[in-house]
């Protein structure tokens, strides 16, 4: 851990939250000379103060110990571009439009890599009135299905969460053309162009 960096990051932070080093000295219940130490590179915070200071500057302490604050890519909220994130403990799903960091039930979690879709899942997709009409044969068990369905066009994503022996058989608005996704969850992230 460089303490110039973690300095420079506390200051900079704090600046931004418009927080003097004595208002975020009296939030933590230490001293401000103690903040004016880590901000001039002097020391670094105690492992146990980490959690609340990490909370009371908006940031995590991963980035605290590394002293940055990686910038993600400016993509203008594109959703195209956008990143689907899978908890492997809870199940739960995340979105983003560029990259992200984030975790959850204790572990970071990394964007799934998109794959064209193979045969095997392929959604079949017909037109019904104004609305796709979106099926699969695919396998729907407890341990291996389709866990979600997304289409992601320019300006919306519209995320299906599917559950194990359930059969797939769902309507979506036809609001345009993009990109429809599934997340196979023994063989991950796929996509075909509607």
């Amino acid at each position: 851990m460089d303490c110039t960096k973690v300095g420079e990051l506390i200051r900079s932070r704090r600046i931004e939250k418009e927080l003097t080093q004595k208002q975020l000295a009296d939030a933590m219940n230490i001293s401000d000379k103690t903040i004016s130490k880590w901000e001039r590179g002097l020391g670094c915070p105690d492992v146990s103060l980490l959690p609340e200071l990490a909370h009371l500057l908006g940031i995590n302490i991963e980035e605290i110990l590394k002293g940055d604050l990686k910038m993600s890519e400016l993509v203008n909220g594109n959703m195209k571009k956008t990143q689907f994130y899978v908890c492997q403990k809870c199940g739960n799903i995340i979105t983003s439009t560029g990259e992200a960091n984030l975790s959850c039930c204790g572990h970071k979690l990394e964007a799934l890599i998109r794959e064209k879709v193979d045969e095997n899942h392929k959604l079949q997709v017909e037109t019904i009135e104004d609305e796709w009409y979106v099926t699969t044969d695919h396998e729907m068990t407890k341990n291996h299905h389709i866990a979600f369905i997304a289409l992601v066009t320019g300006e919306r994503v519209l995320l299906v969460k599917q559950y194990p022996e359930w059969g797939i058989h769902l309507r979506l608005p036809k609001f345009g053309h993009g990109y429809l996704y599934s997340y196979c969850t023994e063989h991950g992230l796929s996509y075909q162009i509607i």
